[in-house]
């Protein structure tokens, strides 16, 4: 496989983002090149995260004035997501912003991009075939580690943790469980987990834990490794079985999530569940077009720390912006700062 070469030039006018290193910028003679068109495929519409993602795009598309072409959705199903970037393609956009929710066959459709000199955008997972010229995401592994940790001490180092697992093909999935696993294994290892994969469908997660309540009525945790899908199923659950006891009192059961969605943040403040890793989706958008507008107009950009409290690093097939994602509990879920405590409307 040909590796997209980065070669690093300036000027006058540029954008600096990296701290000890600059972007670089190819000229054009078109005025317009900042305003190529961009193609965008919307990954998910069954999350909250993903709705709240949706809108602030389009906040960002309205108030930039971007020469984007009609958004496509392929509603997390793999063959929609093949012909939705193929079609964007057959627009000849200059970029395509996208989040392939099954990263490992993500090798044709990207070469494909490639071969067309067209520059491929990922949101949230990262490809593992095929070139990218920006990967906009966290550190998933992160979030596995930060909620094995919480976890771990709500319990005090002992118990049982149903863990309602993404899907396994999708490098997000993966990160999480493994990392979850790992950081358990190596600091708690009385703790027994029960791992439950989902493929991230909301009616799974609960059907399984349903059926793991039945054979550990002594579970005391729970990590959803999305809220978006898992939070409402989850507490139905518990409501149900008569096990939704607020935080402080006999019976409560730990909850750790991802995503940080408003309904998160309101269960924290309720005491329903106890925490949430948030996934920045407004920076997701903004990162998201930036790095589409500045494909179009031939910058690139070297491994660092950027001006937003990010890192860029390297990856075999590209470069991958690794955006801040903070750990939510009842101490700072009020703060402003998090974007679900903010209006995406």
């Amino acid at each position: 496989m040909k590796s997209r070469t980065i070669r690093i030039t300036c000027s006058g006018g540029i954008v600096v983002l990296l701290a000890g290193c600059l972007t670089a910028c190819g000229s054009s003679d078109d005025p317009s090149s900042a305003r190529r068109q961009i193609g965008i495929d919307i990954p998910r519409t069954d999350s909250d995260f993903w709705k709240a993602y949706a809108k602030y795009l389009q906040r960002e598309i309205d108030s930039q004035q971007l020469d984007v072409l009609p958004l496509t959705h392929s509603n997390g199903d793999e063959a929609k997501f093949t012909a939705n970037i193929q079609s964007l393609q057959s627009r000849h956009p200059k970029s395509i912003v996208m989040a392939p929710q099954n990263t490992v066959t993500t090798d044709v459709t990207l070469s494909g991009l490639f071969a067309a000199n067209i520059n491929a955008i990922s949101v949230d997972t990262e490809p593992e075939h095929g070139n990218v010229y920006m990967v906009v995401r966290t550190d998933n592994k992160a979030y596995g580690t930060m909620a094995c940790q919480f976890l771990g001490k709500q319990l005090g180092g002992k118990g049982k943790i149903a863990e309602l697992q993404g899907a396994l093909n999708s490098v997000n999935g993966y990160d999480r469980s493994e990392a979850f696993s790992m950081c358990m294994k190596r600091n708690f290892p009385k703790i027994q987990v029960i791992e439950l994969p989902t493929d991230w469908k909301g009616d799974v997660a609960a059907a399984k834990l349903q059926a793991t309540l039945a054979t550990h009525p002594d579970l005391n945790g729970i990590y959803m490794q999305a809220g978006g899908v898992f939070l409402q199923p989850t507490l139905d659950v518990l409501r149900q079985k008569g096990l939704l006891k607020p935080a402080g009192q006999p019976g409560h059961i730990a909850i750790v999530s991802n995503d940080g969605i408003p309904a998160e943040l309101a269960a924290i403040r309720e005491g329903q569940i106890d925490a949430t890793v948030s996934q920045p989706a407004d920076l997701y958008a903004k990162y998201a077009l930036f790095y589409a507008q500045a494909a179009a107009e031939g910058k690139t950009f070297q491994p660092g720390p950027t001006d937003h409290q990010s890192t860029i690093i390297s990856l075999p097939n590209g470069l991958e912006d690794l955006l801040p994602a903070p750990l939510v509990t009842k101490d700072n879920v009020d703060d402003k700062s998090l974007w679900a405590n903010q209006t995406t409307g």
